[in-house]
């Protein structure tokens, strides 16, 4: 043949890319181009026949039914069914010695049965349509097989009627388009992913790049030399490739450690039991991998998808245990679930989605103890099924990071930290990398953020010769080197850019390896809380132990007059016989409608509206609301974001405040005073929404109740309200996990105005020296202290992907502090765990006379957060004690008990026992040390009852 012309130098830049764009194109030119050769000769299936179902059907059970015969093109469905399909295939026999593969395209997910066996999963939108049924046929390989596939009737990313996060359309039908066998042309192959990659750099390294230049103009040659119908040519053409590509890369250059990963999230736009199939189409597609590859490491998170498939899939989870052993499968996270709050456990509805429906990923709304019982419930899992726990936190799309993390994690063993979603972010870029994490408690833990932005990259060229450089060059100081980390979703065939000069380098060698990496580095780097019943019965049923008389707690609707103590201390005592209180509540309404509540404590003035007009902290006849405005103010808002419509709130809905002013009942009194004063009022929020809102002053409470109801039928708008407070600071301070976080009251950088919508727990505080305000709730988290107004977000009406969510019927509370003092001297946190788990009054028997406390602490600083039943104790009858410092100071204390306590011993989060730490019993108590919002976690063994 003779030899090909060279080509011009003098070239336009864009033709010569589009050209060898066409050349490797499946949608344009496939006649004459190098994709069309990629199969070769094609053999319908001998038979295909399905049946329809709505269970999640085991494969056993799934064969034994009654198929019926169908053809490609038919249509199956509705959404969340499955249909069974059953494949007979024969083989050509002239394809011998040819690489055959099984070819199957539809737009519902499928996962492959073959011999019994969960195979490797189907789907056109991930890009897997085809199963190689050999490598090379050979004589006594099987000619005729039978294949099945249970195909789902959803897409990859749900089944939405429109967009992907629309509603799901239950009626939508899905087809096959194709299912054949194929001969499969792995030098074609070879030679694409070549041109791909010269392609891939001649773009990235942009126009007057000498070695884009030099990239383009050797993919043009290839493209000039090559034949698609001429096999003889191809080598020719990756002759010219590997003169390139094969290049040394030099020492100075990054180097990336590239490891598989498939994120699911275990609750999406689909139902649980979709996600239990995605799991096994996932994992088998990466032990096919794993059997081709052994460079190829996958790391794996989320113990509950570990389990799911034990339990569904025994056989592909004997398989993923090997791999486990042999370091190629690799468990990373620690947590049960990748760290979430399911929407509606404290009544939120922050992010607005039916519980059944959406489980949101979220580091910042679960309480602490349920990131502890996540961690508890991971690690040991990963400890029974793998002979080891995590040491690595793995959460790469989570919204939200709270500063209490660092000091789980070290708890539950954990010391590194991968996350990636902190850059999807609109205005701001985080400036890091590879840094150590600072908790408030003063714990770090080595995190990264793989400089990929993204925890599904596809081993494009642009991912490391552009995007990697480009991101290195925005970490400045020691971070220059930095190990980085490629977080695959597709997996590429054969990529060598990385062997090309001045790209990064790869190592495909697994997290561990990773770690290490950056742990040699780490020394020079920058630096849902439960329901109250819920809460109250668990306690109740730990201390039942040593108190029999308790063991039977009857129903809720026979309360009678037991009141149960949680807060400071555990335990019980006789409600008081009733009588005048020492300072009884008083309750005046004025001749204009307005209402006057005083307590001796706090003196609120409210309006006919149910506005807050004043509230006057009596002790220092200080005013807690500035002159000419008033607080309690509803304040409607339109809430249309760009795209995820219950996941994004944006900025500009603030500059369409509108207050709530149509009054459906003037303000009544309903309580005239006594132990309570209380009145009620209700607003009309639109033509569709009613607020009915008791306000309540109790005798000898520091706080006034606002208990509301709304009746919330809305569509895309965002229901506020708003206190505005007499006190002058920059700064405001709101409970997180275990401790709190001050947060900036002005918008002086972009850093500050992207927080225009902040999250908290129980409390938020705007405190000027010696006097503050600080706003309860009970269950609600967006807030947020703009000057000196606090906002607490209560409702949101997305109809995106469900359109019914939040609608209906909303109760909550929230309530008004006042206080001189810091808020730690004026009992905020006091008074936050007291609106959140009030006393519970209970029926009881004649011989429960005298009070009786489980436990109690001797400071307010330390909050004693949980009493449970160790997993898995010393003793068959020990207690766990979590404790933290929620002040910020350090602490010295006595924990003091009346259960029959025989030793106390310091333990982690995962409660293992730390006999490094001696704790001396003094009778009955303990005395503990504290540092700022440390978490202390204690064993107690108790001596067994006497039976």
């Amino acid at each position: 043949m003779a030899a090909a012309a060279p080509a011009l130098v003098l070239k336009h830049r864009r033709t010569t890319l589009e050209r060898v764009e066409k050349f490797l194109s499946s949608c344009y030119f496939t006649d004459c181009n190098l994709w069309g050769r990629l199969y070769g000769d094609s053999y319908p299936v001998t038979s295909l026949s399905c049946f329809l179902t709505p269970e999640h059907m085991p494969y056993e059970k799934a064969i034994r039914q009654h198929f019926h015969p169908v053809k490609v093109g038919d249509t199956f469905g509705p959404t969340w069914w499955t249909c069974w399909f059953r494949v007979e295939l024969t083989i050509p026999k002239s394809w011998l010695g040819h690489e055959v593969h099984f070819r199957w395209e539809s737009d519902g997910e499928g996962l492959l049965w073959k011999n019994g066996e969960p195979v490797q999963g189907l789907t056109k939108s991930g890009k897997k349509t085809s199963y190689v049924l050999t490598e090379k046929l050979k004589e006594g390989d099987l000619w005729s097989l039978t294949l099945y596939v249970e195909a789902a009737c959803s897409g990859l990313l749900g089944a939405g009627k429109g967009s992907m996060i629309d509603p799901p359309d239950s009626e939508k039908t899905f087809s096959v388009t194709r299912a054949d066998l194929a001969v499969f042309h792995r030098d074609v192959y070879e030679l694409i992913i070549d041109m791909e990659i010269l392609l891939g750099m001649a773009k990235c390294l942009g126009e007057g790049n000498q070695r884009s230049f030099q990239a383009l103009y050797t993919v043009n040659q290839m493209v000039n030399v090559c034949d698609p119908n001429d096999p003889g040519t191809f080598s020719a053409a990756r002759t010219l490739a590997s003169g390139l590509l094969h290049q040394r890369n030099g020492d100075s250059q990054h180097v990336i450690h590239a490891i598989g990963h498939c994120h699911i999230d275990s609750a999406w736009l689909w139902p649980y039991k979709e996600t239990i199939r995605k799991c096994a189409r996932s994992w088998s597609s990466v032990i096919q991998l794993m059997g081709k590859n052994p460079q190829f490491t996958f790391a794996c998170s989320q113990a509950q998808q570990y389990a799911w498939v034990k339990r569904y899939y025994p056989s592909l989870y004997s398989q993923i245990k090997e791999y486990v052993h042999i370091g190629q499968f690799i468990p990373v996270g620690g947590t049960w679930v990748e760290m979430r709050t399911v929407l509606g456990v404290r009544g939120g509805v922050k992010f607005g989605l039916h519980l059944e429906h959406l489980a949101q990923k979220d580091g910042n709304l679960p309480s602490g103890e349920s990131m502890v019982r996540q961690f508890l419930q991971g690690q040991n899992f990963f400890l029974q099924e793998f002979g080891k726990m995590c040491s690595e936190f793995w959460l790469p799309d989570t919204f939200g990071y709270s500063a209490q993390l660092p000091q789980i994690m070290r708890g539950c063993g954990i010391q590194r930290f991968l996350t990636q979603k902190l850059s999807w972010n609109l205005v701001n870029s985080f400036p890091h990398h590879t840094f150590f994490w600072k908790g408030i408690d003063g714990s770090r833990v080595l995190a990264h953020f793989p400089p990929g932005e993204s925890y599904g990259m596809e081993g494009h060229v642009e991912e490391g010769v552009f995007l990697f450089p480009r991101t290195v060059f925005l970490i400045t100081g020691e971070e220059l080197r930095a190990v980085l980390y490629l977080v695959w979703g597709i997996v590429p065939g054969t990529s060598q850019w990385h062997l090309y000069h001045s790209s990064p380098k790869i190592r495909r060698n697994g997290a561990h390896l990773l770690n290490a990496a950056i742990r040699s580095l780490g020394g020079r780097r920058s630096s849902s809380r439960d329901l109250s019943f819920s809460h109250n019965l668990f306690v109740f049923n730990t201390l039942s132990w040593d108190r029999t008389e308790v063991v039977a707690l009857p129903g809720v609707n026979e309360i009678e007059n037991l009141v149960l103590v949680t807060v400071p201390s555990m335990g019980y005592t006789r409600a008081p016989p009733p009588g005048p209180p020492p300072r009884a509540v008083r309750v005046v309404q004025e001749n204009d409608g307005s209402v006057t509540l005083d307590n001796g404590i706090i003196r609120a003035h409210l309006d006919s509206m149910g506005h807050l007009n004043s509230l006057v902290l009596i002790s220092s006849d200080r005013e807690t609301i500035p002159r000419g405005v008033f607080g309690n103010q509803f304040v409607m808002f339109d809430d249309v974001p760009l795209y995820w419509d219950a996941w994004d709130v944006m900025d500009y809905h603030l500059e369409t405040r509108k207050p709530v002013t149509k009054l459906d009942q003037a303000l009544e009194v309903g309580i005239p005073g006594g132990l309570r004063g209380s009145v009620h009022f209700s607003l009309q929020l639109s033509n569709r929404s009613i607020l009915t809102q008791e306000i309540v002053l109790d005798a000898a409470c520091p706080y006034l109740k606002f208990h509301t109801e709304v009746d919330w039928y809305e569509s895309h708008k965002f229901l506020k309200v708003e206190f505005p407070a007499w006190a002058q600071t920059s700064n405001a301070t709101y409970e997180i996990q275990f401790g709190h976080i001050q947060r900036p009251t002005h918008y002086n950088t972009s850093w500050d105005w992207a927080r225009f919508e902040v999250w908290g727990h129980r409390w938020m505080d705007l405190s000027e020296h010696g006097f503050g305000m600080a706003l309860l709730n009970n269950s609600k988290y967006g807030c947020s202290v703009r000057n000196n107004i606090l906002s607490l977000s209560l409702l949101r009406a997305p109809k995106s992907p469900d359109a019914t969510a939040d609608m209906g019927h909303h109760h909550f509370t929230y309530a008004i502090m006042p206080h001189m003092g810091t808020l730690q001297d004026s009992g905020v946190i006091q008074a936050a765990y007291n609106l959140n788990f009030p006393l519970h009054v209970l029926p009881f028997e004649a011989a429960i006379y005298r009070p009786w406390s489980a436990f109690s602490v001797s400071s307010s600083a330390v909050v004693l957060e949980t009493v449970k039943q160790a997993k898995a104790g010393p003793h068959p009858y020990t207690l766990v004690l979590r404790l933290y410092e929620s002040h910020g100071s350090h602490v010295d204390l006595w924990l003091q008990s009346a259960l029959p306590v025989q030793e106390a011993i310091i333990c982690d989060l995962l409660e293992r026992p730390d006999h490094r730490q001696h704790l001396t019993l003094e009778g009955s108590r303990v005395k503990l040390s504290f540092s700022p919002f440390q978490v202390v976690s204690l064993l107690l063994i108790l001596r067994p009852p006497l039976l």
